[in-house]
């Protein structure tokens, strides 16, 4: 019971972890769907 609960806690932990790391390189959804036709804005309209 311990080990999989550790399990979960690490898998938690590296989901959060790579959320940040692969937004922090530019790898998020916003800017891989992005194409030339597209405008993004920062207006929040």
């Amino acid at each position: 019971m311990k080990a999989m609960l550790t399990a979960f806690a690490v898998t938690v932990v590296i989901a959060i972890g790579a959320d940040f790391v692969l937004e922090g390189i530019g790898f998020s959804a916003e800017a891989v769907n992005t194409g030339s036709a597209v405008r993004l804005d920062d207006t929040g309209e």
